[in-house]
Parts: structure tokens; sequence; C-alpha cells
């Protein structure tokens, strides 16, 4: 599988949890954001890490964005900065776009202005799309490149009240569980000891191929 490049840009929970999965997973990784102590906290975990205004043109140019596979737009406290920064990595070439929104009208801005897909999570939380076809247990699956996906999946039976380590899930299925969604509430970036109740979510992240084998398995566990 070859090695790709990510463009991550803003920091928060989300953001940085995808940032280093996917550094921990073997690509290159750049992380940008305006605060300098996120940008700090994050540097030990991906390839580059840079303090910036992702809204500055020259400066993302300087930066070579145009030779990333796939830029990840996730700031959340800034709707202008967001869409400004899609709208530049777009008009400079930046081949696949995923954008994090806000509500609805974000997400439609977001859309109109080129970005390849939008993730909008208090929509897309209830919704089985796609996936659910394979299984019921599949809540939602986001592709971030021909190779990575994250998918989202209610916990089967045999997990409950289990821990992750428990589970092995990253050993038996190389996929890598970075958020926990339990009703309103999301633990990002949980701990290996961190235990699975009935009715939670769990969203990971990996190669297609070994989330396809993951949601086979899950399959033959429903019937």
């Amino acid at each position: 599988m070859s090695k790709k490049q990510f463009l991550i840009i803003g920091l928060g929970r989300f953001g940085s949890s995808i940032a280093k999965t996917i550094y921990e997973l073997g690509h290159d990784v750049l992380a940008i954001d305006k605060d300098e102590e996120k940008v700090q906290e994050i540097s030990d975990y991906v390839t580059h890490a840079v303090q910036m205004d992702s809204t500055d043109e020259s400066i993302l140019k300087t930066l070579g964005v145009t030779n990333f596979d796939v830029a990840v737009v996730t700031i959340g406290s800034n709707l202008q900065d967001s869409v400004m920064a899609t709208l530049i990595l777009k008009e400079l070439g930046v081949k696949y776009i995923i954008a994090k929104a806000n509500n609805e009208l974000h997400a439609k801005v977001l859309t109109k202005i080129g970005a390849d897909k939008v993730v909008l999570p208090e929509r897309d939380m209830g919704t089985r799309v796609a996936h659910n076809l394979v299984s019921s247990n599949i809540l939602d699956y986001i592709e971030l490149s021909e190779e990575y996906s994250i998918l989202e999946i209610e916990a089967i039976k045999e997990w409950f009240n289990k821990s992750l380590k428990e589970i092995e899930i990253r050993k038996k299925h190389g996929i890598n569980v970075v958020a926990i969604k339990r009703g309103e509430k999301v633990n990002i970036s949980p701990s290996a000891e961190d235990i699975i109740k009935e009715n939670d979510v769990l969203v990971a992240l990996g190669s297609a191929k070994d989330l396809n084998k993951f949601e086979s398995m899950i399959s033959r566990k429903n019937k």
C-alpha cells in the first residue's frame, strides 16, 4: 500500500485524533492550526506541525499543499475560516478535500465551494448509509481517500462491558478506534481501558481493505 500525504487543518479534538491515527498508520501528516499550543502538543505525533493562519493563501502555497493526496478541514470555532480554507485549497488544486461542518447551512456552503466530502456529525450520527446494507450495526462510512476510511459502528453484543484492549480490534483487524459515542457524549481518543457499553457507537479508522474485512466479520456475527 503506497504511502500518502495528508494535510489536517484545525487541531481540535477531532482533527488531532485523525492526524495522529493517520500518522500511526504510516502516512505523512502535516498538521496546521493558528494556536501555537495545539501545534506544540501534536508535533511529536505527526510528520510536521505548523502554526499558521490557514486562510493565508501565500503561506499555503509555500507549504506545497497541492502535493497532498487528501486535505481535512476540521476548523470548528470559526465558520468563515473553515469556508475560506476550503475555498483556497480547492482553488490551489488540492486533489481531495474533506470538510467538517457545524450545521446544515455550513455544509451546503462547503459543498458549493468544492469540498469533495462534508462531514456533519450532528446529522450523520443517526443516519444509516451505504454500509448498513452489510450490517445493521454499520451507521456511517466516510471515505478519506481511495485507501482509507472512517467507519461508525454500533457496538455488538459480545463487546458489551469489555474494554477496547479486551476486544482487540486493532490487534485482530488492524483498525484504530478514534472515538466512542455514548448518547450525546463523545470520547475522543479513548484509552485501551475504556469500557464499551450497549448502544455505544465506535468510530474506527483504517484501510478500506481492513474495514471491509471487519464489516464482513460483523455481518457474519449478526446472522
